[in-house]
């Protein structure tokens, strides 16, 4: 898949400051600025920069130009030569964060090592990616990052990102890019793991757009101070919560839905007021591809940085003072994220996952539980967080439920699914073969055929499981339905309750009190009764886990808290002064009755004679 590349015109090229960025225009090629010489001038727009795929050390032009496209006529364009990363950490007195038009970015750089790739992007803008003032040296802070880093927090306490306008500005700005990159994204995804195009333009463009919309048509009551109430003391006085940006966070995002996880959490992040470095997943290359070389044409490079990393790099990353960090993954990580956060005290918000039961009682609708549990676990090939992992159900109810999945697996995707547009593929070989190696779990009632070359895996429904096997020990993150066989409800809410606590819970049941009883007795992330996933389409309900499930929340409102902090403030007057003498020394009991009466709280129903 070809992604676009975006290309300005700019004005004249002083001799260029950072090592190793070498011009292939000349200024009179260019077109001369004599009002602002810097190649990135913000009037005129953006430098588009070449990928580059050199080893360390210099290269010849000819090398370099028979690896890249020849820029338009009349563009200025820039290729990397050997290692950019460390020669970003160069101590160089450059200008300060350029002053942007609203929601207008730079084109960043992706290369094939993820340590040189953040610093590419970091130069790649110009001005983005690169600090106020000296440059701090890798080599002596000792990590590639810092310098990319250090930019943004520099842009973060300039102001730059604080007034509502810039924040709607990036807002529309992210909007444009899911309206003009939508094909390239299907393209991406489909790529990636075979994703159906209508599950991607439903999950990654759709629930993107709900989102970022919902934020906009709130985005201004959100950011008001809040007015709280008060003592007696503090009645002449002004208490409100400020909503205050945390200032430069870190998100990494997860590969199974690249982009929604992806922007959902960074949507939040910008109408909070944030800069933001966003790490997508490596593992879906495609589009891992495409957000660095494309959104980086959409957002101000100076406040929001595309980090293309793998776990070594990632490691690295963590070791720079976020002022929040947002994961999504997979538990094992999020404890390596955590306490790599904790030795900064940064807070985090850990989207986990864990094996999430769903309850289908004697008294449901079999046809319609049939349908739409199939219809939860094999979407997007069962790579889904919030997918119902196993089936608690009677033998009576998995005998009348087996042919009812049949029936539904078979509408879905027809006879043959692997021949089906509308079933995806594994992601990789390393979790294909993990997935495949499930299959030996209890009985292979439906399904069971996989294709290793083409990563398929048939959706799949297991019977007579048992805790005790191996599907049961580990989330299954693919297109596998065991059903374990329980006596009734109680023993099903036991069977919930002895494991660690799910990212969601399903009830299926045509009684409400079945259902409400489930919900009573258990806990859990989320909880959808008669239904799967779609409790996560609503932008009005807050989704994340519990426990071992994850940590905090986001979604509509709940994503702009989680970027956010509520910064209690109260602005007193500066006269008035006898009413203060209360609380000063020297003390005695008639200041106390009365420092009491003034501000004691008092439970309603009572009352205080003074």
């Amino acid at each position: 898949m070809g992604v676009p590349q975006c290309h300005h015109p700019i004005g004249e090229v002083p001799p260029h400051p950072i090592p190793g960025l070498v011009p292939t225009a000349s200024p009179t090629e260019a077109g001369h600025n004599p009002a602002r010489p810097w190649p990135w001038d913000p009037a005129t727009g953006p430098t588009a920069f070449r990928r580059a795929t050199l080893s360390l050390g210099s290269a010849s032009p000819a090398s370099r130009s028979s690896r890249h496209h020849s820029a338009p006529q009349g563009h200025h364009v820039l290729s990397v030569t050997g290692s950019s990363f460390p020669q970003l950490g160069m101590q160089q007195p450059l200008e300060p964060p350029g002053q942007q038009p609203l929601g207008y970015g730079k084109c960043s750089l992706v290369g094939s090592d993820a340590g040189k790739d953040a610093g590419c992007s970091a130069g790649s803008g110009g001005s983005g990616g690169i600090g106020k003032g000296p440059v701090i040296c890798s080599a002596v802070c000792g990590n590639p990052y810092a310098g990319l880093v250090s930019h943004l927090r520099a842009a973060w306490l300039s102001g730059k990102t604080r007034p509502m306008e810039y924040r709607v500005a990036q807002l529309e700005a992210l909007g444009r890019f899911l309206d003009e990159k939508k094909q390239d994204i299907l393209e991406a995804t489909a790529l990636d793991m075979g994703k159906p195009s209508f599950e991607a333009h439903f999950t990654e463009i759709l629930l993107c757009k709900n989102h970022l919309n919902n934020t906009l048509n709130n985005l201004s009551h959100w950011m008001k101070d809040e007015y709280v109430d008060k003592n007696l003391v503090t009645q002449l006085d002004s208490a409100f919560i400020r909503k205050d940006p945390y200032g430069v966070v870190l998100i990494i995002a997860p590969w199974n839905y690249p982009i929604h996880l992806l922007l959902v959490p960074l949507i939040g992040a910008i109408a909070a007021g944030n800069c933001v470095i966003i790490k997508p997943s490596e593992i879906t290359k495609n589009t891992e591809r495409l957000v660095a070389e494309m959104l980086s044409c959409y957002l101000d490079n100076d406040c929001f940085a595309v980090v293309t990393a793998g776990v070594q790099e990632t490691t690295r990353l963590l070791e720079n003072k976020f002022d929040y960090i947002f994961f999504t993954g997979s538990p094992s990580v999020g404890r390596i994220v955590m306490a790599a956060a904790a030795k900064h005290l940064t807070p985090v918000t850990l989207e986990l996952g864990g094996k999430n039961p769903c309850y289908v009682s004697d008294t449901c609708d079999v046809q319609n539980t049939a349908r739409r549990v199939a219809w939860g676990r094999f979407f997007n090939a069962g790579q889904t967080c919030v997918a119902p992992d196993y089936v608690l159900c009677s033998v009576e109810m998995q005998e009348k439920l087996m042919p009812a999945l049949r029936e539904a697996i078979t509408e879905f995707f027809g006879s043959n699914p692997q021949e089906s547009p509308d079933f995806g593929r594994i992601v990789g070989d390393k979790q294909f073969r993990r997935i495949r190696a499930l299959l030996c779990s209890g009985r292979v009632a439906i399904g069971g055929q996989t294709d290793e070359k083409e990563r398929y895996i048939a959706p799949t429904v297991l019977a007579d499981v048992l805790p005790s096997d191996p599907v049961m020990q580990e989330e299954i993150f693919g297109p596998i339905l065991p059903i374990v066989v329980v006596a009734n409800m109680d023993e099903a809410i036991d069977f919930i309750n002895a494991r660690p606590r799910p990212l969601a819970i399903y009830a299926f049941s045509c009684d409400s009190k079945v259902v409400n009883q489930v919900l009573e007795r258990t806990s859990s992330g989320g909880f959808c009764g008669n239904d799967t996933l779609m409790h996560t389409t609503l932008t009005s309900l807050p989704f994340g886990g519990i426990g071992n499930s994850g940590l905090g929340k986001y979604h509509g409102r709940f994503t702009f808290d989680t970027f956010t902090h509520h910064r209690g403030c109260l602005h007193r007057n500066m006269g008035l002064e006898t009413l203060n003498t209360l609380r000063y020394p020297p003390y005695s009991q008639q200041k106390l009755g009365l420092l009491t009466a003034t501000f004691e709280i008092k439970r309603k129903g009572t009352c205080t004679l003074l």
